[in-house]
């Protein structure tokens, strides 16, 4: 019987989970298949990527995974690496506004209040912003609506104060973004159900939100809700190529365009070649997918999705540099603040293992929406950005012993309102024209490692259910 033949673009977290479980099942199945994986750049693993340094564990792009999200950790076990797992350290977060940092108020979901006193107490809002907050006890439900976004929802809910100071630095720090263009449903759909069902959001996360165990007063734990590696988060990339079958995975390889040949498709490598496929999954972000399947129309929905660039700076201190130390781990800044950094993690405290004794690695962030000049900044003015604003809080004297700077090119696709209906425009288009091709990545169903994951595992059930 002849193999048929399953090409995926990408060799980012989402392609090479994609080839992994394909393969999975190929040798479990006996089925009559292969598999090839081509990767343009010259290394895989896509924005993960981790440098080790004079006893330094530096992550150049995401340094953690979601735990609650049971995708990344069921790849970590199979892979073997289960032991090398650690969770990080629960501590304090802060936010820049209003001309200082404060604490983050206790009992806040996704910047959300569970909690009134907290909020009442804390000095990140003025009176008024309080007051206009706790509007949400008695403002009507709002009206049905396909899509919003989150800033509109959020604003009339709660009122700018609580988006500018503590919401949009939350969900800036996820996806890069602009909180008045994101979309409600493609990024937090329970919360306008919430709102339909239970009309105040803070009395339905009272009501939706498991209670903490009673139980007998004992140390909080210091665990946090985020997993890494202790060899960094590349290692799971490393290790997943590895246990793929010799000769799947090729790199510094670009590939061109795709066309559709009869039953099969061309795929035309930048250096001339062209490989046949029976599938394919394209595992690239989406303005990629869009040069690639340049000769079909309605690729073109992609014109409008806007993918934003970051960078981040990673420093590494001697402890008794920080002259005014913080106890937590990390702030992020409001947006109608005067820095220009966006946050800052406190790697050292946040994740330990990553850091020589009496050391601290300190990592801010640069880019907002509306600053994507800051990227294309010098080393020197970036580091210069990040040591003016941190010194505002942390009186920091010395320069850093040695700094990373990592620039992401258009690396954060943006769900801007309407991304549901662009998202199924395009998948029926993809049904009917190029029966066989799939999207999976994080321009199209979620940004995180886990949701990259997802949407590989998702792509080898509808490549097996096609080919079958």
């Amino acid at each position: 019987m002849e193999k048929k033949k399953v090409v995926i673009i990408g060799g980012g977290i989402t392609g090479l989970a994609t080839a992994y479980y394909l393969q999975k099942e190929i040798k479990e199945k006996a089925l009559p298949l292969e598999v090839k994986l081509f990767e343009a750049s010259n290394r895989f693993g896509g924005v993960i990527n981790t440098v080790k340094k004079d006893g330094f564990i530096v992550e150049k792009g995401p340094d953690s995974i979601l735990a609650r999200k049971a995708s990344a950790l069921k790849l970590i076990k199979e892979v073997g690496l289960e032991d090398k797992v650690v969770s990080n350290t629960a501590g304090k977060s802060y936010i820049y506004a209003r001309g200082k940092i404060h604490s983050m108020p206790e009992g806040a979901f996704m910047g959300i209040p569970t909690q009134v006193t907290p909020f009442a107490l804390s000095g990140l809002f003025s009176p008024l912003g309080k007051l206009r907050a706790a509007g949400d006890f008695i403002l009507p439900r709002g009206k049905e609506k396909a899509d919003q976004s989150l800033g509109e929802f959020f604003r009339r809910r709660l009122g700018d104060e609580i988006v500018d100071n503590l919401i949009d630095p939350l969900l800036s720090g996820i996806y890069a973004g602009d909180i008045d263009r994101l979309s409600l449903m493609s990024l937090f759909p329970m919360f306008y159900h919430m709102e339909q069902k239970h009309r105040s959001l803070v009395l339905g996360l009272k009501k939706t939100m498991p209670a903490p165990p009673k139980a007998a007063k004992k140390e909080p734990s210091r665990k946090g809700m985020f997993i890494s590696l202790s060899t960094g988060l590349e290692s799971l990339v490393d290790e997943v190529v590895r246990q793929m079958e010799d000769g799947t995975a090729i790199k510094g390889t670009p590939v061109d365009k795709i066309v559709k040949e009869e039953n099969h498709y061309h795929i035309t490598l930048a250096n001339g070649t062209v490989e046949q496929a029976d599938s394919v999954v394209i595992a690239t972000e989406h303005f990629h997918a869009q040069k690639m399947l340049s000769d079909y129309p309605f690729m073109s929905t992609f014109d409008d999705m806007p993918s934003y660039s970051v960078a981040n700076v990673a420093m590494a201190f001697p402890k008794s540099a920080i002259k005014q130390d913080i106890e937590g781990t990390g702030f992020l800044v409001s947006r109608n603040s005067d820095f220009r950094i966006t946050a800052c993690t406190w790697t050292h405290k946040k994740w330990p293992g990553t850091t020589p004794k009496e050391m601290a690695l300190l990592r801010c962030y640069v880019g907002k929406p509306n600053d994507q000049a800051a990227v294309d900044l010098s080393d020197e003015e970036i580091i210069s950005i990040a040591l003016r604003d941190l010194n505002k809080t942390m009186n920091i004297t010395d320069k850093p012993l040695f700094h990373i700077i990592t620039r992401w090119k258009q690396a954060m696709p943006q769900y801007n309102v309407g991304h549901i209906e662009r998202m199924k425009n395009v998948k029926e288009s993809l049904a009917k024209e190029l029966p066989g091709v799939f999207l999976a990545g994080g321009s199209y169903e979620g940004v995180g490692i886990p949701d990259c994951i997802d949407q590989g595992e998702s792509a080898v059930k509808k490549v097996l259910e096609f080919l079958r």
